[in-house]
């Protein structure tokens, strides 16, 4: 507004109206960065003026400096920023000391003039209007305006005015202050309370995952890091390691603990579903969406989504996700105006993300962003050494229920010699069964075991391999690489289908696939009639 506008006809009705307006703008603005601008700015248009600015109290040096320069001449701008005004020199000192504004029509006859700051700038001041900063702790520092764009000297509406505005200036740099000084004690804490649940889950095994071998402690000092930046985490391995729990700690572990942990398996939804299920829909925009859906993406603000499976997903929803990762956005089904989101994204798959980027079933840009900082989670049989630990614990979790009163140490070293293709899943499976079958007041032993795991693969065995592809004649011309991969996966397949009785869901997590992957690998090789 222009001073025309408020000082011409100048009735008190429009001033104070202004006033007010001003008040709650200033009341609206609680971050430092933009409150002094938008002061500096106001008051050089309410008073047509060439200036304005706010001088703050250094109260350990007992100077005035400038927390705002207006953007312009860089040099300039360097110059005033690092300028600092002894408290008790110049009008603006002597405002600062007395607690009373001033107008001072030319300031190159008041003796109080301080001219260090022209000659700092090149700026001409011939007249001012200036005013303490007062709060309730006192004056923290002044307001001033100066040369009146029509060369005229201020008035004295002009400086009551100023006093006016100079107080609710005052408690808005006040309030932001206090909010900075808040924000500063919250990130302060974030950091603290952060570091403390690390140490808490170093000791504590990060929530309940059990292991003491070296590649244990490799995953555990993988998670402390990951829980300690907000990078992006791919987990790997084979279905049933504990890839969630790995990712269950890294977020409990970090800054975000407090907000959603949500979790998706990208296999086991349609791909229709699994893109309303993260994204949200609009309502009426398939049918059987009578109401507006949030995904999970937006119901997890402030937190964590889980994606187990990521490279189940299809194409489609690949680029989906990557606009999640690159601009931190997604667009609900039946939408198209985009809504931004605040999720850390930690992914999972018991697949290679590069064999599948080069076979083009995964997008090589969404794989770069998701490996941002990978942890392999190893398979049991690779970490025999944690399986007693892992008995114990397991044990313990089923004995109230069953009332078993421990494990044998014959049922020990026969579950240790086993080859788990399933991992810790059908270990912990096994030992419920076998906690039933002890029964109330006697320990697991060996005869409650399946026969699976008594009569099973013993302690270096492999499982059962396909026959090896017969050798090439030397002139023979040797296939592609995919082609001869996709051969063995077929093969593979169809043996450990053959030695499960083509029972699906026991082949596939002999295999440690999901069973809807196995049903597509099925379809793909050509095993369904077989």
């Amino acid at each position: 507004m222009k001073r025309t506008d408020v000082a011409d006809p100048q009735t008190e009705q429009t001033r104070f109206r202004l006033l007010y307006d001003l008040g709650c703008a200033f009341a609206a603005l609680i971050e430092l960065d933009e409150l002094f601008p938008f002061i500096v700015n106001k008051c050089c248009d309410v008073f047509d003026a060439q200036g304005a600015s706010v001088m703050l109290l250094d109260e350990k040096s007992d100077e005035l400096y400038f927390p705002y320069v207006s953007e312009g001449d860089p040099d300039l701008t360097n110059r005033l920023a690092s300028l600092k005004v002894p408290a008790d020199k110049g009008i603006a000192g002597a405002v600062l000391r007395s607690g009373n504004g001033v107008r001072v029509d030319d300031v190159h006859a008041d003796e109080r003039f301080f001219p260090l700051i022209d000659q700092a700038t090149g700026f001409t001041t011939k007249s001012l209007i200036c005013c303490p900063l007062r709060t309730h702790q006192g004056v923290i520092g002044v307001i001033q305006v100066v040369n009146h764009k029509d060369g005229h000297a201020f008035s004295d509406e002009d400086l009551a005015f100023l006093e006016a505005l100079s107080g609710a200036t005052a408690v808005a740099i006040e309030n932001a202050r206090l909010f900075a000084r808040a924000k500063e004690s919250e990130e302060r804490l974030r950091v603290q309370v952060g570091a403390l649940r690390r140490n808490i889950a170093r000791r504590e095994g990060f929530g309940g995952i059990i292991g003491s071998t070296d590649a244990m402690r490799e995953v555990f000092d993988l998670m402390e890091s990951a829980a300690a930046a907000p990078i992006t985490v791919l987990i790997e391995g084979e279905t049933g390691t504990g890839k969630e729990l790995v990712a269950r700690g890294i977020h409990q572990a970090g800054s975000r603990a407090d907000a959603p942990f949500l979790a998706v398996n990208c296999a086991a939804v349609t791909e229709t579903l699994l893109e309303s299920e993260l994204f949200g829909h609009k309502r009426g925009s398939f049918t059987g969406a009578t109401q507006d859906h949030r995904g999970l993406f937006e119901a997890a603000e402030g937190g964590t989504v889980f994606l187990d499976e990521v490279g189940e997903m299809p194409g489609s929803m690949q680029a989906k996700l990557l606009r999640v990762l690159q601009e931190g956005e997604v667009i609900p089904v039946g939408e198209s105006k985009p809504r931004k989101v605040d999720v850390r994204i930690i992914s999972a798959t018991n697949r290679n993300l590069e064999s599948e980027v080069e076979d083009g079933n995964f997008r090589e840009d969404l794989y770069y962003r998701l490996a941002v900082f990978p942890i392999h989670v190893p398979p049991l049989r690779e970490r025999r050494d944690d399986i007693p630990l892992l008995c114990e614990h397991l044990v313990a979790k089923y004995r109230e229920s069953s009332g078993c009163t421990g494990i044998t140490e014959e049922a020990r070293h026969t579950l240790t010699a086993h080859h788990w293709p399933g991992n810790i899943r059908q270990l912990e499976n096994e030992l419920e069964r076998a906690a039933v079958l002890a029964g109330r007041g006697n320990p697991v032993e060996a005869r409650h075991l399946s026969n699976k795991i008594r009569g099973g693969t013993s302690r270096g065995q492999s499982p059962p391999q396909p026959s090896a592809p017969p050798a090439l004649a030397p002139d023979e011309e040797p296939p592609p690489l995919r082609e001869a991969r996709a051969e063995f996966e077929a093969n593979y397949i169809r043996e450990m289908l053959k030695r499960n009785d083509r029972n699906v869901s026991k082949t596939a997590r002999a295999l440690g696939l999901s069973r809807v992957m196995l049903q597509k690998k099925m379809k793909e090789y050509g095993l369904r009639e077989e």
